[in-house]
């Protein structure tokens, strides 16, 4: 005869309900965050609660948006992608060039897109097959993508393509006084990509099962090494995006583009709840974590007397704060 321990309902809900809340503790502490830093903007600053400067936290960091996107793919399976900066800057370079060849937009457009997934497949290829650490494997990647960029010029190449200037000009009213660029429309298009992909697909459910635990993944069956090598397939296809949208934002490409850029998506995505241990974390909290990263900036461009070199010190003290807390909430998991 068996017998069978029942919970008491009140149990089993308070336990569900305190697993969302630890699940969802980042991505809500960011949330706060930024609406207490918009607010503090918006009380000191006149102008800055406008609509327009809202929206201009979506153009102005739209190839952000995408660079953290793909970035996520990566963390979430406890990796790391340190060579997007330099690819989105060897994306400029490309783009940059071909435009000036006389190339149509549109090869130039996938030419970069396939050179940076390329880019990725390789560095895939190396971590899973020969065992290199993402970190080593990435910085290798990181120096290869900057060097070509001085392979292909040393100076600036200034981009006069009607198409790509039209895309630079281009704004989508949104109501009075209220516009947006085709960047934004574009990197909203790869959050829900991302979104639908990483929660409603087979894909998405082997990367936080990779990300929770690779050997218990293999023990599951899932495709552990194809997985492994596509995020880095999406970070590098991400990142070329992201260089073709940054050519639309400055109309030019250049060899120090980017400099630095790969931390600021890392921040972008630890700052939106992702776990750098992987397994747990959203790409709608790295969308989060971008915007707070613009309204950092915003802030100290509407104070005028501060040098941009509090918006690291700011973000250096937001990413070690929020690396503290996931420390704590992985030591409440477990």
């Amino acid at each position: 005869m068996t017998t069978q321990t029942t919970l008491p309902r009140g149990s089993v809900l308070g336990a569900a309900s305190s697993a969302l809340r630890s699940k969802y503790t980042s991505v809500l502490v960011t949330l706060v965050l930024l609406v207490v830093m918009f607010g503090v903007g918006a009380s000191r600053y006149r102008g800055f609660a406008s609509g327009q400067v809202v929206l201009n936290l979506f153009v102005d960091n739209a190839f952000l948006i995408v660079l953290a996107v793909g970035m996520t793919f990566v963390i979430l399976t406890g990796g790391i992608d340190l060579s997007v900066g330099s690819v989105v800057a060897l994306s400029t370079m490309i783009a940059a060039s071909l435009a000036r060849s006389g190339w149509p937009p549109f090869a130039v457009i996938l030419v970069v897109l396939v050179v940076t997934s390329t880019l990725g497949l390789l560095v895939g290829l190396v971590i899973h097959y020969f065992e290199i650490q993402p970190f080593i494997a990435t910085l290798a990647a990181m120096f290869l993508a900057r060097g070509l960029c001085y392979v292909i010029s040393l100076d600036s190449i200034s981009i006069t393509d009607p198409w790509f200037t039209a895309m630079a000009q281009t704004r989508i009213p949104l109501g009075p006084g209220l516009s947006i660029s085709p960047s934004v429309i574009i990197a909203a298009l790869v959050v829900v990509a991302a979104f639908v992909v990483l929660h409603y697909s087979r894909l998405g459910r082997t990367v936080y099962a990779i990300g929770g635990g690779e050997h218990s993944a293999m023990l599951m069956g899932l495709p552990v090494g194809r997985t492994k090598v596509l995020v880095y397939v999406i970070s590098g296809f991400c990142s070329g995006i992201a260089g073709v949208l940054f050519t639309f934002y400055t109309l030019s490409g250049y060899s120090l583009t980017a400099v630095g850029m790969e931390l600021d998506a890392i921040a972008a995505v630890v700052i939106g709840g992702t776990l750098l241990t992987g397994g747990y974390g959203f790409v709608l909290g790295s969308l989060l974590g971008v915007l707070l990263l613009g309204i950092i900036q915003t802030i100290i461009s509407f104070e005028g007397t501060l040098s941009s070199w509090w918006t690291k010190i700011v973000i250096g003290s937001l990413l070690l704060v929020f690396i503290v807390l996931q420390r704590l909430l992985t030591a409440r998991r477990r």
